[in-house]
């Protein structure tokens, strides 16, 4: 399968675009002004204990509090007995207290009024493995299914992590040797060396962390597993110093930008291309690469056509469409889709598809063909949590079975996890999918005022991210002495305030001036760029 990565970067927000065969899969936004959180570690303080949900809410220095859940926070052998119901989860209030410090690490954004959710077990992730400083297990990932090869990768940490126990060890013994030096030190002499020893004893650490092997991993070579727990280890110590000498609520680590974190966790080996628009961004992908994933260097390529990148890969109407409550199917079948705070419903109807056998034939295949597609508009939207499918009602079970077994396979590449129930009696079927970032929707768009919240519009922020690019788009098409912007007040109001800068960015950037002029009669999402 042909598949491409395309990263649009801009001052405001970058854009990555995962493209299978010429269609559009997943998309990702980051903006400067609101960076995602998952993956970062925080000294964070206990504000409030919760008993009856068993849980607690911490400060990490953001505007919402986090929650942290008891599950959280025990250790992972204890952890995994609860879940199989051998044993009762102790109180919180025996775990945390009020103003205990704690350390934590964010595993679900900030998602609508709910703050960040969190967890004590760190895992600090690098292109092959994922590094467990508290849990010492050797894991390795469900999606690589040969034996042979999974025996060989724990082989191969089991290998790394003896060395690393060793190293360990000399370096105690060095310790311990200047620790002995001190004590038979004159009095004077003691009081410095003694002032070292703590300082010696936390540079030390008897815990032996574990690894989880990633789905790129599969096939990689010794020096390649080698090199990256090498750099975990690393990571981790430096860590380690920050989390010690850091006052709570506070950031001791902060994950990488979406660019790295995409070639770090989603672009498969065999990936064609990785192209990027920003020549900053590509030097740092280079870069990363280089150290991390040679096979992909040949593969990054740096943009510079005359259209935007994503119009040459006609990004900007798929991005439009996946707003759209409608998807219409080849067939003239089509998918609603809609998204509510409880759960994604998902209904599928024959519309103008009328067949060419029998009704139970005509059912089938739209119900096949809405298998790939919503399995995409799933991806693509990146909606998660209970997701219920109303298939439409097929009598005989081999197709039911057949339209799941399509629903199973379109949803392989998914990178987030999922789980599929049976066709119930009323033709339904539920699903999850893992949610862990807001959906696009809920990134780009807001509540309508308009329609008391029945329905949303873009934001105004989002509607300045546009103007942006269409006068970027005008300005390399077209000649001009001047661009008049005719919008709505309050995105002219964003663009003279909060935008004032990257405006200014632009203006000296085309080298033309750019003037607003506010609309009384324009809906929010309704602009132009008139060419004086």
């Amino acid at each position: 399968m042909k598949e491409e990565i395309l990263i649009n970067v801009t001052p405001q927000e970058c854009r990555a675009a995962v493209i299978e065969n010429g269609m559009l899969q997943e998309m990702y936004v980051e903006r400067t002004s609101s960076r995602g959180l998952v993956g970062n570690i925080y000294r964070g303080k206990v504000i409030r204990v919760l008993p009856g949900m068993q849980a607690a809410f911490i400060n990490i220095g953001r505007e919402r509090s986090a929650f942290l859940h008891a599950a959280e926070i025990l250790p992972i052998s204890e952890t995994e007995l609860i879940e199989n119901d051998n044993i009762t989860t102790p109180d919180i209030n025996e775990l945390l207290h009020v103003g205990q410090v704690i350390t934590v690490q964010v595993i679900k954004d900030e998602i609508g009024t709910k703050g960040a959710r969190l967890t004590t077990h760190l895992t600090i992730p690098s292109r092959y493995l994922v590094m467990m400083p508290d849990n010492p297990h050797i894991g390795v990932s469900q999606r690589i299914e040969d034996e042979v090869e999974r025996q060989r990768l724990r082989d191969i940490l089991s290998h790394s992590k003896e060395a690393q126990t060793a190293g360990e060890l000399s370096k105690k013994g060095e310790v311990e040797e200047k620790l002995s030096e001190s004590d038979e030190s004159p009095s004077k002499e003691k009081q410095t060396k003694k002032r070292k020893k703590k300082k010696l004893k936390d540079s030390v650490s008897d815990e032996q962390p574990g690894y989880i092997v990633r789905t790129a991993a599969e096939g990689a070579g010794d020096d390649e597993l080698h090199r990256d727990a090498d750099f975990l280890g690393k990571l981790w110590q430096s860590i380690k110093e920050r989390i010690r000498g850091s006052k709570a609520p506070c950031l001791v680590y902060d994950d990488l930008d979406l660019a790295l974190r995409l070639i770090r966790d989603s672009v498969p080996s065999d990936v064609e291309t990785i192209k990027v628009d920003s020549d900053e961004v590509h030097t740092k992908l280079l870069s990363f690469v280089d150290d991390f994933v040679p096979a992909l260097k040949s593969c990054v390529d740096l943009y510079s056509g005359e259209r935007p990148l994503f119009d040459v890969y006609n990004v900007e109407d798929e991005i439009e469409k996946a707003l759209h409550r409608k998807v219409q199917l080849k067939s003239g079948g089509y998918l609603i889709i809609e998204q509510t705070e409880a759960m994604v419903t998902i209904d599928v109807n024959t519309g103008a598809f009328v067949g060419y056998r029998n009704l139970e034939d005509t059912i089938f295949k739209t119900n096949l063909e809405a298998s790939s597609a919503l399995a995409r508009q799933l991806r693509l939207r990146n909606l998660g949590g209970m997701v219920i499918i109303d298939f439409i009602d097929m009598k005989e079970d081999e197709h039911k079975r057949q339209v799941l077994r399509t629903l199973e396979r379109a949803l392989e590449r998914d990178h987030a996890k999922t789980h599929i129930s049976e066709v119930s009696s009323l033709g339904l079927v539920q699903m999850t999918r893992k949610r862990n970032r807001e959906s696009l929707e809920h990134l780009l768009c807001e509540s309508c005022p308009t329609c008391d919240n029945r329905g949303s519009i873009k934001t105004a922020q989002t509607i300045c991210y546009e103007i942006f690019r269409e006068l970027y788009r005008s300005a390399r098409a077209y000649e001009a002495q001047k661009y008049l912007v005719l919008a709505t007040q309050e995105v002219v109001d964003r663009m003279l305030d909060e935008e004032a800068s990257y405006l200014a960015e632009l203006e000296s950037s085309i080298g033309k001036p750019i003037r607003f002029q506010a609309e009384r009669l324009y809906t929010q999402e309704q602009f132009d760029v008139v060419l004086l």
